[in-house]
């Protein structure tokens, strides 16, 4: 919605300036699919190889922790059962006994609860750690890639470049940055 807005605005003013001053010099406007960019460069490929493997190094221990989770959730289930058959046939009797078998059932319970917990933090971390990775392995490139878009933009004289793929600016000709007019008008 804001990049749409933004698109429309610079397109508003182009239309603007071009009516109001025809003067002045012709504003243009281009693009670029950084998604095809990043796809095309071999440097992103090898990153995306690295991350691949940080992801697998993840999964694989949520899988082992998913594995042991429902292990210990299966043999839960089997002693709960089995206790629930001791009780109603009579096997258990005494106060101290049905109090001892609860404690035991409420910390197999307390375990699962910590592990299913721990599950979840861990993919928490795994999810946040490889946007971590993502955002700092790809930076370099994108770093790259802005800076080429910049010199292509100037050589070729087009004052705004946006980005197909994320409908973001990456490139606006300083002379149309009217940020502190706007800040000079709300003081």
């Amino acid at each position: 919605m804001k990049t749409k807005f933004a698109f429309l605005a610079i397109m508003l003013l182009a239309v603007v300036f071009g009516f109001v001053n025809p003067v002045s010099s012709q504003i243009k406007v281009g693009f670029v699919d950084s998604e095809v960019i990043l796809k095309q460069l071999p440097e992103s490929k090898k990153v995306q190889d690295q991350l691949e493997g940080i992801q697998k190094q993840y999964l694989d221990t949520i899988t082992g922790k998913e594995t042991e989770l429902k292990t210990k959730a299966e043999a839960f289930k089997i002693q709960y059962e089995a206790a629930q058959k001791k009780v109603e046939s009579g096997e258990i009797k005494s106060e101290a006994e049905i109090k001892a078998l609860n404690e035991e059932i409420n910390a197999l319970q307390k375990e699962l609860q910590l592990l299913d917990d721990g599950l979840t933090a861990y993919r928490q971390k795994a999810r946040e750690d490889l946007l971590s990775a993502q955002s700092e392995l790809f930076k370099p490139i994108k770093d790259k890639v802005i800076k080429t878009i910049e010199d292509v933009s100037k050589e070729m004289k087009i004052n705004f470049v946006f980005d197909k793929a994320e409908g973001t600016l990456l490139y606006g000709d300083k002379e149309f940055d009217i940020t502190f007019k706007v800040l000079d008008k709300l003081k």
